[in-house]
């Protein structure tokens, strides 16, 4: 196998940068973003309940989160952890952007900081998860971080230049629309409803709240020596989360295609890489045995 790396999007340069430094100032676009769903989840999801509609949500949830954010925004897009044709490349990032949470840009720029924050010996609580829940959670889904002195983030070529991305980045929230006309045209309000409003509300929901758990409490086979934030495998949450809860085994082998590594550790989103690769559409795909030895990953043995 040929693995390929990722670049150091944030670089020995930023050496000066300071991730415990800086306040947290409420975001008038995220939170009425997320408020606009919250209340079309809540009100439209009850009044227009159907069980078409709820399996619209959970197949398009599914699908999105798996497809989109898994596989294509985390595994391919940040972290490189596998290669596959452009086309295909699109196709996953599309499928993130549709989660609500963020367009290519923005889901870099968020991920990089927070992992570069997160490596340092200490960094601030927005980072880390330390404040209690509902803190952790209107900070993360209603409010930005301004570090007092920042990195900076630096995009690959192919991705600072690909016009795709800048327009997915610059319409990320109206990629709801053609989808909310479709609904609507074959299964009414209630498909709306179901499948923009009440999808968008859980999926960003759970992202926040799995991340929020996965640095708090849990499981763990490795320690990050001289880490502030360590990263624990949340047991049970497989399925529902795509893989992404074995967030110990993401931060021991961050550029792992495969996050689930042992036998119990269900991992859909390595299962679709493993279906793409079968088909001709994957390869290069990287798992720990592949990447460069970490002098700082220390077992942790009981």
């Amino acid at each position: 196998m040929n693995a390929t790396h990722k670049m150091a999007r944030i670089g020995p340069e930023n050496s000066q940068a300071n991730p415990a430094e800086g306040h947290v100032r409420w975001s008038p676009l995220k939170s009425t973003w997320i408020g606009i769903m919250y209340l079309g989840a809540v009100i439209g999801g009850i009044i227009t309940f159907t069980w078409s509609a709820v399996l619209l949500f959970l197949i398009a949830s599914a699908l999105t989160l798996c497809a989109g954010h898994s596989v294509g925004m985390h595994r391919r897009l940040i972290h490189n952890s596998f290669q596959c044709p452009q086309w295909l490349e699109y196709i996953l990032v599309y499928c993130g952007t549709l989660i609500g949470l963020a367009g290519p840009f923005s889901i870099i720029q968020m991920h990089e900081l927070r992992d570069w924050a997160q490596r340092q010996s200490h960094c601030h609580d927005y980072f880390a998860s330390r404040q209690n829940l509902w803190k952790d959670w209107f900070w993360i889904l209603h409010c930005d971080i301004q570090l007092d002195n920042p990195p900076v983030v630096n995009y690959e070529p192919r991705i600072a230049n690909d016009k795709i991305y800048h327009f997915l980045e610059k319409t990320r929230l109206l990629q709801q629309l053609p989808w909310a006309i479709l609904f609507y045209t074959l299964g009414g309000w209630s498909w709306v409803a179901w499948g923009i409003c009440v999808r968008v509300s859980v999926c960003m929901t759970g992202h926040w709240l799995i991340g929020y758990f996965a640095h708090r409490c849990g499981h763990r086979d490795w320690d990050v020596e001289g880490a502030g934030v360590q990263g624990y495998n949340i047991n049970l949450c497989g399925l529902i989360t795509m893989g992404e809860c074995w967030h110990n085994n993401h931060h021991a082998f961050p550029d792992s295609a495969k996050l689930g590594l042992h036998p119990h550790q269900t991992d859909p989103g390595w299962w679709m890489i493993q279906t793409l690769k079968m088909m001709g559409l994957a390869w290069d795909i990287q798992q720990p045995k592949d990447l460069p030895v970490r002098p700082n990953l220390k077992p942790i043995t009981s």
